[in-house]
């Protein structure tokens, strides 16, 4: 309906409401006035279906019949004139709907563009109207779930970031490597909170020996951000691209040559999962070709597979591992931890107790970055555009006496955990056992070195054992060593000491240790064994 001046009739009882006091957008709308003039027309042409829908229900506001209607457009412009996107009607007659917000109207009739347009002005999805409904549960549009499900997800991820913050998980999570970790919560957090460039995804390059914890923080990472994502997880060997024409196995085959009709490794789980975390494993060992394919993919986070399409992934996260430098960054850091434990302990008086090398910081300086790292690295990749997309450089250093001994008891408690699950028997331990199985660790290989030590000389104690006896429920077993008899136990012995196993049954009042050993019983003497006793046998693993 229009005047002789071709403006819309606006009726007294639509003007009422739209400069109704009690809207919560009332002081905005008019503090703007001048400078959304423009906005506020289209408004007043929208009230001639608003003075309608308001005579049949009083309660709502134009919020809630723009929303009813799918009108992004009015949406908008009634936020930015500072609608309330949270607020519930109060009708009276219509129980079912009372209290609905604009949020479950706009669910209500599917319109995806509504939604999101009320999400991104701040609607809390989890509001809910008097019959306890929420807006996702006034939907069947996949599209309009994903929408909320997300959002929802966005604001758990916030709240749990602020009750558990990434580094402190992470710690509880990973032994040692702190300050690793330490480096990647601060750069995921920066992207996390928009405080770097949006349009690039962040790369890290984790350095150090085998073994330390590299690719298990980059698992963790993926963890932690999408929990409930399996696919936002995406691990490449790139040891199997060694060979320029491996290259398609990134992207895909171009037209023309075989496989063409299938996505690349990389593309086509870049497609599905745009925000993944991506481990590239050993990128060392990588063609230089197949790093030309990342160049793109790291400073813009787009790329194209072999069908021409761009994939884009600004959201992603990149960590590339390598084993380059590992015995420069080992001796580095052995070495600062050696100055740092001398220093401290020339300022330690005689009270103080004895320092501990593990808590000492160890950091890795700029000199040693500069001269050292940079130069071995440009030798390998021989570009520098390569290097220069690399967000942080991230350096895992040796584990400390006290990460040994806390990696000792990880590997030990796992054996415990399988021995109460699988045969309902209680596995213990005393501390010269956990010194022992230290000894084992060695550098080069990291925390493999421990678990293979644990499983050569308790594992397989067990397991002989179990095999040759068996284990009867509710038995207690405990790994031990033995004095020699000529003083107390050291640990300066150049040879390794024998793990010796004790068991008490439930019958039983006291630990009864064996003398002889299992490995070394003739086959005969094991199956002509039928009874339980156990007190004239004796496991010993040296």
């Amino acid at each position: 309906m229009l005047n002789s001046s071709n403006r819309p009739i606006v009726s007294c009882h639509a003007k009422t409401l739209l400069y109704n006091v009690n809207c919560p957008w009332h002081t905005t709308m008019v503090n703007g006035m001048m400078g959304i003039i423009r906005d506020m027309k289209q408004l007043f042409a929208y009230t001639l279906v608003v003075q309608n829908c308001l005579k049949a229900l009083p309660g709502w506001t134009p919020l809630h019949i723009a929303a009813s209607q799918g009108n992004v457009h009015v949406i908008k412009v009634l936020l930015k004139c500072g609608a309330n996107p949270n607020l519930g009607h109060d009708i009276n007659n219509h129980l079912i709907l009372s209290g609905c917000t604009a949020l479950h109207y706009a669910c209500i009739i599917d319109d995806a563009a509504c939604v999101a347009a009320l999400l991104n002005a701040g609607a809390n999805p989890s509001l809910t109207n008097h019959c306890g409904k929420k807006p996702f549960d006034c939907t069947n549009s996949y599209a309009t779930r994903k929408l909320l499900y997300e959002n929802m997800a966005e604001k758990r991820g916030v709240e749990n970031r602020r009750k558990y913050p990434f580094d402190f998980w992470l710690k509880g999570k990973i032994i040692g490597q702190k300050a690793a970790i330490d480096t990647v919560a601060s750069t995921i957090r920066r992207k996390e909170n928009g405080w770097v460039d949006e349009e690039r995804p962040l790369v890290f390059l984790f350095l150090g020996s085998s073994g330390i914890g590299k690719t298990e923080i980059a698992k963790q990472v993926a963890n932690y951000l999408n929990p409930k994502d399996s696919e936002a997880f995406i691990r490449l060997d790139m040891s199997e691209y060694q060979h320029k024409n491996e290259v398609s196995k990134i992207i895909g085959s171009p037209p023309g040559y075989v496989g063409f009709k299938e996505s690349g490794q990389l593309t086509k789980k870049l497609e599905k999962c745009p925000y993944a975390v991506v481990l590239l494993d050993e990128v060392d060992k990588a063609h230089p070709d197949i790093l030309s394919v990342l160049l793109q993919l790291f400073d813009e986070g787009r790329i194209t597979n072999g069908k021409g399409q761009t994939i884009f992934c600004k959201d992603a996260i990149f960590i590339m591992t390598s084993n380059l430098a590992n015995d420069e960054i080992t001796n580095h850091a052995e070495q600062q931890r050696r100055l740092k434990v001398e220093v401290a302990s020339k300022q330690r008086t005689q009270n103080d107790e004895e320092v501990n090398m593990p808590t000492i910081s160890i950091s890795i300086s700029r000199e040693f970055d500069e001269f050292i790292i940079r130069p071995i690295l440009k030798r390998h990749f021989g570009r520098d555009e390569f290097l220069g997309r690399i967000n942080e450089i991230v350096y895992f250093q040796p584990f400390s006496s006290d990460e040994i001994h806390q990696l000792v008891k990880k590997e030990l408690d796992f054996l415990a955990k399988k021995a109460k699950d699988r045969y309902d028997v209680n596995l213990s331990w005393d501390e010269q056992v956990l010194k022992e199985l230290g000894l084992g660790y060695k550098v080069a290989y990291g925390a493999r070195s421990i678990k293979y030590e644990a499983d050569r000389k308790a594992a397989s104690l067990l397991s002989n054992f179990q095999e040759l006896h068996g284990f009867q429920r509710g038995a207690m077993l405990q790994l031990y060593i033995e004095n020699s008899g000529n003083g107390p136990s050291t640990d300066e012995s150049p040879f390794p000491r024998q793990i010796h196993l004790r068991i008490k049954n439930k019958d039983s009042v006291e630990f009864t240790a064996v003398s002889s050993s299992v490995q070394h019983l003739p086959p005969t003497a094991v199956s002509q064994r039928t009874d339980p006793i156990i007190d004239q046998y004796v496991l010993i693993y040296s």
